[in-house]
């Protein structure tokens, strides 16, 4: 039997990348697998879902869904780790990988689909990796691409009355990070943690886009350099206490976690709960709506689960960044 990991995903899937980037970080066998027509089959074969990434085992076992994946991979390749030992930076950790995945992905989603320059090239890209197309046949491909992308704006809450708010959500991201990175290459000190893996994805995701691309070499050259570091990352120090990691991460919790993340995630499980069909949350004062999701209301009860159970010193950082009423359920 073989070693090896196999990994079907594709280069303009931030989940994709996201577990191809943990697996580089451990060293571990594996095979890219670019999702296409010559593999379908094979894909078929393993996949619960018509979702990548796709993970089959050496044993042939199957796993999907990014987080899930590197939940379960981590409990067998624990070292070198991505869980820092400090309780509330493993705390805080945690709830960025959640903010990264279920939030960031707006933006990037966003940018992508909204601006035509970025339609074009994102449809481009993945028609040909897709497809295998080139020519007239790339060109053909391309267009059904975005015919089938551009409406699916809505679903991550995407229009012109949210386009501020998404947009602007972006920048205090992009200032934050590049503040707090002035000082260290990963998020929580010398090595990559869990939050890391989590949000450099859907950020290195716009990076390669014209316009958020533009934006973020502009505003926020540490953030590029950090999500290019991102791609292969490697254990070369220790993570940091939280005490040296709060003056600059703190501040990105409660402007992005506390005011915006989570009030949005808390008002999607309610829709889910009562049923309805369309919602709307006050974000920083100004108006949201979208159709509920319903992964992320599954996503938001394990991170509450994932809360009751944390050191009250990360429950401390909740209430000084306003996420513990969020986080209490």
């Amino acid at each position: 039997m073989t070693d090896t990991y196999r990994i079907f995903g594709s280069e303009l899937s931030p989940y994709s990348v996201k577990v191809r980037s943990w697996f580089r970080y451990k060293r571990l066998p594996h095979e890219w697998i670019v999702r296409g027509p010559a593999n379908e089959a094979e894909f078929a074969k393993y996949a619960k879902l018509p979702l990548i990434p796709l993970v089959v085992a050496p044993d042939g076992t199957a796993l999907q869904d990014s987080t899930p994946i590197i939940e379960a991979l981590e409990a067998r390749h624990p070292d070198p780790s991505i869980h820092p030992s400090d309780p509330t930076a493993a705390f805080a950790s945690a709830l960025l990988e959640e903010y990264g995945d279920e939030w960031v992905n707006k933006p990037m989603f966003h940018y992508r689909w909204t601006y035509e320059a970025d339609q074009v090239s994102a449809a481009t890209r993945i028609a040909r990796s897709r497809f295998a197309a080139e020519g007239p046949a790339l060109k053909k491909a391309a267009a059904a691409v975005r015919e089938r992308m551009v409406p699916r704006l809505g679903f991550v809450g995407s229009g012109p009355e949210t386009r501020g708010a998404i947009e602007a959500s972006f920048a205090r991201l992009l200032d934050h990070l590049n503040a707090h990175l002035a000082s260290r290459p990963f998020l929580f000190g010398a090595r990559p943690a869990f939050g890391d893996f989590g949000l450099f994805a859907q950020v290195y995701e716009a990076s390669t886009d014209p316009t958020p691309g533009a934006l973020i070499r502009f505003r926020a050259p540490r953030v590029l350099a950090w999500c290019e570091r991102m791609l292969a990352p490697s254990a070369d120090g220790s993570f940091e206490t939280w005490k040296s990691l709060a003056p600059t991460l703190e501040p990105l919790i409660a402007d992005e976690v506390a005011e915006v993340f989570l009030p949005w995630s808390s008002a999607n499980a309610r829709a889910i709960e009562g049923g309805g069909e369309r919602f709307e949350v006050l974000l920083r004062g100004e108006p949201f709506a979208q159709v509920p999701q319903k992964y992320h209301a599954r996503s938001l009860a394990a991170l509450r689960q994932r809360y009751a159970a944390a050191d009250p010193a990360a429950r401390g950082l909740a209430e000084r960044t306003g996420c513990h009423s969020w986080l209490a359920g």
